[in-house]
């Protein structure tokens, strides 16, 4: 039967390439590379040299594949995304029948981990019940962004006893900042969703471009330092034609307790 691993690449820094993410690469007979266009493609040659640098497998090729465009969110945001996923669907569902043999191995790389924030597995679950071809899946974990946001800051990632909340900029924007949790984790945020919280107290960790030579981070009192975020964060992407970023938010003066 077809295999197809799903591989976690790490947040943009070859190096996040875990020992069992190189093996799996050289184990695949076809790489998947998905190609987001122009404006992306920085995203497309980093996948490009990860395969350069660690896969020795001669036998191994690449496959590049084009990504459709989410449209504009219309009826539903829902609905505008499942749309999406149907259309990368049919596509992952011709590379596996067409460029995998029936004994075969392939690869798929993801950005980060394919279990925060990435459709994949989503989406090969769909093709899957669409019965039309079968495969077997091997998911290779990686480091994700909010390790490498943490990392780059030099802070954990939780406080003691405090729980932590993942969440999206289109959440935070509708609900505010969590009640139930000091830190708060917010991923997919193209609008600077933390410019609308009335907490202007709450301590801000930010990333964009994280692991990869163009990184920036900034940190403060959100206050202090949403606008310079805001500015930065727009001639970034501006310059290059894409962001990736994310963020983490601390409320101050919550005593940590003591775990002895």
């Amino acid at each position: 039967m077809r295999k197809l691993f799903v591989i976690g690449i790490g947040a943009g820094n070859p190096e996040h390439m875990t020992v069992q993410a190189i093996t799996a690469l050289n184990k695949a007979d076809v790489l998947f590379i998905p190609d987001k266009g122009e404006e992306k493609s920085d995203l497309a040659a980093l996948r490009h040299e990860i395969c350069d640098r660690f896969v020795t497998n001669a036998r191994t090729r690449r496959i590049s594949f084009d990504v459709p465009k989410r449209a504009t969110p219309s009826p539903s945001y829902e609905s505008t995304v499942d749309d999406w996923h149907a259309a990368i669907a049919t596509i992952y569902e011709a590379l596996i029948r067409d460029e995998i043999a029936e004994d075969g191995c392939g690869a798929l790389l993801i950005w980060g981990d394919p279990m925060l924030y990435d459709s994949a597995l989503r989406i090969l679950e769909r093709v899957r019940h669409r019965g039309n071809v079968n495969f077997d899946t091997e998911v290779i974990p990686g480091i994700t962004a909010i390790q490498s946001l943490c990392a780059s800051h030099q802070i954990a990632l939780n406080r003691i006893a405090d729980p932590v909340l993942i969440t999206t900029g289109r959440r935070l924007l509708g609900d505010g900042m969590p009640p139930n949790a000091g830190t708060v984790v917010v991923m997919l945020d193209g609008n600077c969703a933390f410019r609308s919280l009335p907490d202007k107290n709450l301590t801000i960790f930010w990333g964009a471009y994280l692991g990869t030579p163009d990184e920036i981070i900034i940190s403060g009192r959100l206050g202090d330092v949403e606008d310079r975020i805001v500015a930065v964060r727009a001639e970034a992407r501006a310059a290059k034609g894409w962001i990736m970023d994310t963020y983490l938010l601390r409320r101050q003066g919550e005593a940590e307790e003591d775990a002895s």
